[in-house]
């Protein structure tokens, strides 16, 4: 968003000749020098007042109404109007579809709503557009990285470190009948791994083994029991683990 800010002040540098003042008779609203201004400023208020007047006017070329949305948009993002900043770029992209810095700018906003495929889908847009796109490139990439791991993770959702098909005792069957201690299962045993194969020497890797080995020892005879909460004591028990894995 900042270089969307940057490449607004560039391209109405270029106009600010036309804002030091009007033509006489000249339609004011149809001068872009009032949005100008107010950009130059940084004043997100007036921005979006004087260009949203511009963006009405019949009258305002083509590319002042592009730069004008662009800049009411970038100023709703830094109001945080992010679904009016995503109807300019809308906008903006009806009237020039070729434009790669407006596909990744609401990208980015896509992103912020939590709508990872739309966001993908603008990224994309703009490295096709523009190959060498650094913001772009890089938003596609992170994103991209970060749908691996959400995938992975649904893929593992709700399974336990051990084969449910496998599943003997009753405290094993209770995890496997409830995702959320399926969950914690897992993550326990990923953490009591990493922790293992992160360890300073082979004592000390065997000491964290007998710890854990102790654990479900533990869960095992006194699950069903009065007073034991098995939940409580597997998220104690992921607590200690990730303190002694270093997170």
């Amino acid at each position: 968003m900042a270089l969307i800010y940057a490449c607004l002040s560039c391209a109405f540098g270029i106009d600010a000749a036309r804002a030091t003042g009007s033509e006489p008779g000249k339609d004011v609203q149809a001068d872009p020098g009032p949005c100008i201004a107010a950009v130059a400023a940084a004043d997100d208020d007036k921005t979006v007042d004087v260009c949203s007047a511009l963006i009405d006017n019949e009258k305002v070329t083509k590319a002042d109404r592009i730069k004008a949305l662009t800049a009411r948009a970038a100023a709703y993002d830094r109001k945080q109007l992010i679904d009016r900043a995503i109807a300019d770029y809308d906008t903006v992209l009806r009237l020039d579809s070729s434009l790669a810095d407006a596909y990744n700018a609401r990208g980015e906003l896509w992103r912020r709503k939590g709508d990872r495929r739309k966001a993908i889908m603008d990224f994309g847009a703009a490295v096709k557009l523009s190959p060498d796109h650094a913001a772009a490139k890089a938003n596609y990439k992170s994103l991209s990285l970060e749908l691996e791991r959400i995938g992975a993770m649904m893929a593992v959702a709700g399974k336990p470190s051990f084969d449910c098909r496998r599943a003997r005792s009753a405290v094993e069957k209770a995890i496997c009948a409830n995702a959320a201690l399926a969950d914690l299962d897992r993550e326990i045993g990923a953490a009591t791994f990493r922790a293992v194969r992160a360890a300073q020497d082979p004592h000390q890797a065997r000491e964290l083994q007998r710890v854990q080995d102790q654990f479900i020892a533990r869960r095992n005879a006194e699950f069903g029991k009065p007073g034991y909460d098995l939940e409580n004591e597997m998220r104690e028990r992921l607590q200690q683990v990730n303190g002694a894995d270093g997170r």
